[in-house]
């Protein structure tokens, strides 16, 4: 927390700087207030962090043509906070209209686009709409697949995704198939005893374990 209360003073004193020097709609103004916001959004200070991705949105909309890739960004933000406050259909409104913009300014395979239909496929799996989030989840896969090296991490994020997806409907071969291919990036890019392996193993432990198959279930647990 020590180290956000530093953030949040040397940003204010920025804003402070800014707001003295520049006119009130000045692009700069609004990169303070979303570095503000982002860290209230990292304290868990909901209510601040949209109060001030507001701000930064309002000057946006009048400096930058409608379609800029940063206005995508401002909206985007603000879907996170709703997202992150379990408001799921105001956070779908903001993804919505921040993926509308990706799409118009940026070419079809752009990273960016990867992590809006990530961010639109987990608020439809908070909703329970698993077929939604499948849809979403497998377009962010299909831009990675082409973006990126085989074995890059944010890979073995997507399949995880895509596996607890069939996990929470049911799908335990399909869940298994998708944590396998975590795991399998997770061996080959994390020390033996990072984190996200053990998660790894315990995911496909709990399918296992879901399928009445407890030894196999044991065994995964084990070398969580």
């Amino acid at each position: 927390m020590g180290e956000y209360s530093k953030a949040l003073e040397y940003y204010e004193d920025a804003l402070q700087i800014r707001e003295k020097a520049l006119p009130p709609n000045h692009p700069d103004l609004a990169t303070s207030y979303a570095c503000i916001g982002g860290v209230y959004n990292n304290m868990g200070e909901y209510s601040k962090a949209l109060e001030y991705y507001e701000k930064d949105l309002e000057i946006t909309k009048k400096a930058l043509p409608p379609n800029h890739p940063s206005l995508a960004i401002s909206y985007s933000n603000i879907g996170g906070v709703y997202s992150d406050m379990g408001e799921y259909s105001k956070a779908l409104e903001y993804y919505e209209k921040s993926h509308q913009i990706f799409e118009k300014a940026l070419p079809p395979n752009h990273p960016s686009l990867a992590i809006s239909y990530s961010n639109i496929g987990l608020v439809y799996n908070n909703m329970d709409e698993y077929s939604k989030a499948l849809e979403y989840y497998e377009k962010d896969l299909e831009i990675k697949k082409k973006a990126l090296p085989p074995n890059h991490p944010n890979l073995a994020t997507s399949y995880n995704n895509i596996g607890q997806v069939y996990d929470s409907m049911g799908e335990y071969l399909k869940a298994l198939e998708y944590y396998e291919k975590t795991l399998e990036i997770d061996k080959k890019t994390l020390s033996p005893n990072h984190p996200d392996s053990a998660t790894s193993y315990n995911n496909i432990g709990l399918v296992y374990s879901s399928m009445g198959e407890y030894s196999k279930a044991l065994e995964y647990y084990e070398k969580s």
